[in-house]
């Protein structure tokens, strides 16, 4: 039996090894009812937005990655809010704080981070979150807007602490677990998994990135979604019915019809 899925976050703009027609027809086949595809730049918030505008199943996200931070202006502020109005666009992000590889400087990231975050609260949608080694600034942040986000939001590809864990669900954000769950040296995101309800559980690949075992090393795809909800029952010992569970987090929170 084929369960159905929502990939919550991949980059299909990102995926060069197939053509997009053939990445999608292979989701179909492994389940995947509805795709959203992320906006990192102000090169491609329009990309995914005609992506998502040229096919029924995908969706999408308007927002500035912390690595492209430095990029960020009024002028892309405003572009957001703009495309933010189209039916297609689901969410604010990929935005947070990334201080592993500093790309764009600390105080861009801090003040593209803040700016994004007030433009959710008055479009009331939710936000996907990317942080690394930046818990202690990003908690700061999501404290500072705690009752505000009225839609709530996803901490993506989470390989922070239990400690954060445990802030986020306290803030009612869900955590986005993705193929870093099968991979042998990662035994705290699996502790952070065993830790959080199911209820607040998304499934995502980050495609073209971390493919799951036993695809590890090459393009990732959205269609490699069962080897990471497989990982994910025996990690936390569900059987699964848990898919059914998480496919209504994903379309509760990005208000998917």
């Amino acid at each position: 039996m084929t369960h159905k899925f929502i990939e919550t976050h991949c980059h299909l703009d990102y995926l060069k090894e197939k053509p997009l027609e053939e990445i999608l027809e292979d989701s179909k086949k492994a389940g995947i009812e509805y795709t959203i595809t992320i906006s990192v730049e102000p090169g491609n918030m329009d990309p995914v937005l005609e992506i998502a505008k040229s096919h029924e199943n995908i969706y999408c996200t308007q927002g500035v990655h912390p690595h492209n931070a430095k990029d960020f202006t009024d002028t892309v502020l405003e572009k957001i809010k703009l495309n933010s109005s189209h039916p297609k666009v689901l969410a604010i992000g990929e935005i947070g704080l990334d201080y592993h590889y500093d790309n764009s400087p600390r105080e861009a990231q801090l003040a593209a981070l803040e700016k994004q975050l007030e433009l959710a609260c008055e479009l009331e949608l939710p936000v996907v979150i990317h942080t690394r080694e930046a818990e202690e600034d990003t908690m700061s942040i999501l404290k500072n807007f705690s009752g505000k986000l009225k839609k709530g939001g996803v901490i993506h590809s989470f390989t922070s602490s239990t400690r954060f864990a445990e802030f986020a669900l306290s803030e009612n954000f869900h955590i986005g677990f993705n193929g870093i769950i099968t991979f042998k040296k990662a035994q705290n995101v699996r502790d952070v998994l065993e830790i959080t309800p199911i209820e607040n559980i998304l499934l995502e690949t980050d495609s073209p990135f971390l493919a799951p075992t036993p695809h590890r090393g090459r393009e990732n795809y959205p269609c490699y979604i069962p080897f990471i909800a497989a990982k994910l029952l025996e990690v936390k010992n569900l059987d699964e019915q848990a898919f059914d569970i998480i496919y209504q987090n994903s379309k509760r929170l990005f208000a998917i019809a």
